[in-house]
């Protein structure tokens, strides 16, 4: 069993919003991303999606690109993503996804060999009253995650965290997120939201015995991102 990741897909196969405005490196992204997803993915193996899956405001526009997405091997894990405007009720979305498909918020899921549990995150540079209250919520949703992913660690499998938003600034300090990742002995970290060439990023670190890997599809060439085999 392998794990894969990428993120920032937006999808847009229930409206008319084209990436492909933002640069040649959206061209066909999307016949790219299934080319390598089905020279690399098998049924048994995972794909950890981080947020911005899809540009539809509802569920029911959302699951048409969803739908998309199943014709593909694998099974799925989602998180959500701050363009993801369709993700209301944990309830009905995961009464509504195609079998093999999983979301995780607030919480975790073993399968096989790895745990997986994350949160959204948020932007951690601004200095906005309303921003640090986000990032102290999201800071209480990645522990409850963490926390159900150490209950469900029961023959030392690997905990691999999602979310969507970077965990640390174009520095790469320590800060909260990262302090936290390493509290639960965190195996890997998968992160999108950042884009173009010109941002001040890097698609690997290894910081403090943590992987934390950038996923987003146009950072990396529109082919998933081997996390463990």
């Amino acid at each position: 069993m392998s794990v894969y990741a990428i993120s920032d897909l937006h999808l847009s196969f229930s409206s008319d919003k084209p990436m492909d405005i933002f640069g040649a490196c959206w061209d066909n992204y999307w016949e790219k991303i299934c080319d390598d997803w089905r020279a690399k993915v098998g049924d048994e193996d995972i794909v950890l999606i981080a947020g911005d899956i899809s540009w539809a405001m509802t569920l029911e526009n959302a699951l048409i690109d969803i739908a998309e997405i199943a014709k593909l091997p694998g099974r799925k894990v989602f998180i959500k993503g701050n363009h993801d405007y369709w993700w209301s009720s944990l309830s009905k979305i995961r009464k509504a996804l195609p079998e093999d498909f999983y979301v995780i918020q607030n919480d975790a899921i073993k399968l096989g060999e790895v745990v997986i549990a994350g949160s959204r995150l948020w932007n951690i540079i601004s200095q906005s009253a309303d921003d640090k209250k986000i990032l102290e919520r999201e800071k209480l949703r990645l522990r409850m995650s963490l926390k159900k992913a150490a209950e469900l660690r029961c023959n030392n499998e690997k905990i691999l965290a999602m979310c969507h938003f970077p965990p640390f600034d174009a520095t790469f300090s320590d800060n909260d997120f990262t302090t936290i990742f390493e509290e639960y002995r965190v195996d890997s970290v998968v992160y999108g939201h950042l884009h173009g060439k010109d941002c001040r990023a890097v698609e690997y670190l290894n910081k403090n015995g943590i992987s934390y890997y950038l996923t987003s599809c146009d950072r990396v060439n529109n082919k998933l991102v081997c996390i463990c085999k």
